[in-house]
């Protein structure tokens, strides 16, 4: 199990190292119909964010791993109680994709990696308090529908 999530944790860092080194800027988004998808995908899996907590996890694969640079390694069932505390806690949380960062690249047989920022807000102590992060969404597309399956959430 070990040497499966390092496995992962290096693939994941080898995805984002070539994206970022590996494309020019006229070779992004070659696969616009994918590129649309996944933004689809994420509009719509965000929207509910905080309105339906169902909906939302219907989006993540049980076998969810969410590295966070802060929090650590987390999994599907630690993010659903985490999901609750923050609706309770955070009502007003915001989520805004910044689609102009957004990077969309095929994974022959299993789906997509979406890289890309965004930036959470809510209200504190009177006033807007906003923050932006990176991140990366490995997407699988399953029989039942595109699910996420790794999350990592950096820059904190």
């Amino acid at each position: 199990m070990r040497t499966l999530k390092l496995i992962t944790a290096f693939l994941l860092a080898m995805i984002v190292f070539g994206a970022a080194h590996a494309q020019q800027p006229n070779q992004k988004h070659q696969d616009k119909a994918l590129f649309d998808t996944i933004l689809k995908l994420d509009s719509i899996w965000f929207a509910a964010f905080n309105k339906d907590l169902a909906v939302f996890s219907s989006y993540m694969d049980s076998s969810l791993e969410f590295y966070h640079d802060k929090g650590g390694l987390s999994f599907y069932a630690d993010n659903i109680t985490a999901f609750k505390r923050i609706q309770t806690n955070v009502p007003d949380l915001k989520r805004e994709l910044l689609k102009e960062t957004m990077e969309v690249y095929p994974v022959p047989g299993y789906g997509a990696v979406q890289i890309a920022q965004h930036r959470f807000c809510h209200m504190e102590n009177g006033k807007m308090d906003c923050a932006v992060f990176k991140f990366i969404h490995v997407w699988k597309k399953t029989e039942s529908g595109w699910k996420v399956t790794r999350i990592v959430s950096v820059d904190h």
